[in-house]
């Protein structure tokens, strides 16, 4: 039990410090290390993970402490929790400061610009690991094209098209 504590640690505290843009740009890595090296769960318990993570009200990355939980329990929660969040929290605090104190460099607004599509790509990126580990059928890959396409080409909330997946699998068609 140590020595996962102690790899979860390891692997939260590194995509602590890999969060650029946001914790979604760190779920294929997050993907990567618990699903295809640890073992610790499947590509769909993952994807299950992620999806009631994005369902509950709170931060969006609620999936780090489902991680903990089901890898080791409560232990698991506090060492992934603290892990992901503790070392983020610090670098951000710093450089929002140093942030707000160059403000008037014109080296800011070039950073800036750089930042802004690699963090739209790490999101995407994001978005297609998620979106493989959860389309195990022909179903449920429309029913991601569907839920993407309303998202990004209509002002339909996100709610309503939350719970239209959840009707679609309460109705029993997306069994696998």
């Amino acid at each position: 039990m140590a020595s996962t504590l102690l790899s979860l640690a390891l692997i939260f505290t590194q995509l602590s410090l890999l969060a650029f843009g946001g914790g979604n740009t760190i779920l294929p890595e997050m993907h990567r290390q618990v699903v295809d090296i640890h073992h610790w769960m499947s590509a769909q318990q993952f994807g299950a993970m992620f999806a009631l993570a994005q369902a509950a009200p709170g931060p969006n990355m609620m999936i780090v402490p489902l991680v903990g939980w089901h890898v080791a329990g409560l232990p698991g929660v506090l060492v992934t929790s603290l892990a992901k969040f503790g070392p983020s929290s610090l670098i951000t605090g710093i450089a929002l400061r140093l942030w707000d104190r160059f403000r008037d460099r014109p080296w800011r607004k070039k950073v800036q610009a750089g930042l802004l599509p690699m963090t739209v790509g790490l999101v995407t990126a994001s978005a297609a690991v998620i979106a493989e580990a959860s389309a195990g059928t022909w179903l449920l890959a429309g029913i991601i094209a569907v839920s993407a396409f309303l998202t990004t080409t209509t002002r339909i909330h996100p709610l309503l098209v939350l719970a239209g997946g959840a009707a679609v699998g309460l109705s029993g068609l997306t069994q696998i």
